[in-house]
């Protein structure tokens, strides 16, 4: 097709195989056991529990999983979505009152003249787990480019209401800046779609009424702090200046005026790595580790960590896990299962308080990190 992506019909019929041998590794607060709960994925993206234990997962490709102990079949009735590069479909988050509503969210790669933008749809999955019901795109970047990448894109549920959705700068920082323009922001919306009046643009004079902060260049994760009252994003740098943020209403996190890292020919970017008017990362990595998905650790299998962040790593394939104080100051780092599973793509926290990630692989897996036993 003219724009270099294929629109994908969800016609396959993969078979996800599930694995059950579990290895041991140890972790500064001892020893962790990591599951391959289902293999087969192709380049999976982002997840959802649901309240049964069952698990919704995206494949980039296009393809939607619903997993349930022996019961594993591809949920139809998604929209379309240009496919290509780092697009595709992307983050899934469920309602919290999911038994009672059934309600979904979905963010991709939406195909439209002039190419491919982020997009959010909200839909219903059928009482029988096998298809999507009442489709609809709640929000979408107006802006369509061919550029097949940094399209973001998480969602984090708030409490409120309300709900926030990462979107990329498409690759064109000078797009970041732009307060008319989606990319390279956080938008914050109510879970129907429509404005907050409390945004900080809500009104449009000054910036587009959904945007929350600005100056991100590609947040492939974030998740709301439920005990903090806080919201948690981390992003892709060029190479280096990978940050996490804890972005507040009406900021500017500064990309590409300033960044912590240089070009990938190792040109620099911007004008340093401070200026008035941009807000300092929490953190930063340097050389970068490529970070995606993201979660707080709020379970109760791993009391030591309660409160601390975890981010997925795709250049170093590994899980990071980030100390934090009372306060929610960054005071440790640790590295785990460097290199052992693959590209970390998501990471979650679920049910008992389990830890779920998603390998971005061909035959993506789907693990489970419990602690080991004695």
């Amino acid at each position: 097709m003219r724009q270099g992506f294929a629109l994908v019909f969800l016609l396959a019929t993969v078979l996800i195989a599930p694995a059950s041998a579990a290895e041991r590794f140890e972790s500064e607060s001892g020893p962790i056991e990591v599951e391959t709960v289902a293999n087969g994925l192709d380049h999976p993206w982002g997840m959802a529990m649901l309240p049964d234990g069952s698990l919704l997962v995206t494949e980039r490709r296009g393809r939607l999983w619903y997993l349930h102990e022996d019961e594993r079949h591809e949920v139809t009735g998604l929209p379309q979505v240009a496919a290509f590069s780092q697009g595709g479909l992307l983050d899934i988050a469920a309602d919290e009152n999911f038994a009672r509503t059934r309600r979904i969210w979905l963010t991709y790669s939406e195909p439209g003249p002039g190419g491919a933008s982020t997009a959010l749809a909200t839909a219903t999955l059928s009482a029988d787990n096998t298809h999507l019901e009442d489709l609809a795109r709640l929000w979408v970047m107006k802006k369509k480019t061919p550029s097949g990448y940094q399209f973001g894109s998480r969602i984090a549920l708030a409490p409120d209401g309300k709900m926030f959705v990462t979107v990329g700068d498409r690759r064109d920082g000078k797009r970041a800046q732009d307060f008319f323009d989606a990319a390279g922001a956080v938008i914050r919306l109510n879970r129907d779609g429509t404005i907050p009046a409390d945004n900080p643009f809500a009104d449009g004079g000054k910036g587009l009424p959904e945007l929350w902060s600005k100056g991100h260049r590609n947040q492939q994760g974030a998740v709301w702090d439920k005990a903090r009252g806080k919201l948690w994003t981390v992003e892709h740098g060029a190479k280096g200046g990978d940050e996490i943020n804890a972005p507040e209403a009406g900021k500017n996190y500064g990309w590409p005026v300033i960044t912590y890292g240089t070009d990938y020919d190792g040109s620099k970017i911007g004008i340093g790595t401070k200026a008035p008017g941009y807000e300092q990362p929490v953190i930063y990595w340097d050389p970068s580790i490529a970070p995606s998905g993201m979660a707080v650790y709020d379970g109760k299998l791993f009391p030591a960590w309660r409160g601390d962040l975890l981010v997925g790593a795709l250049k170093y394939r590994m899980l990071v896990h980030l100390r934090l104080d009372e306060a929610g100051k960054i005071v440790g780092e640790e590295n785990l299962l460097k290199g052992e599973y693959g590209r970390i793509r998501d990471v979650r926290v679920f049910g008992d308080g389990a830890i779920w990630l998603l390998t971005d692989e061909d035959d993506g897996r789907l693990l489970r990190i419990t602690p080991a036993g004695d």
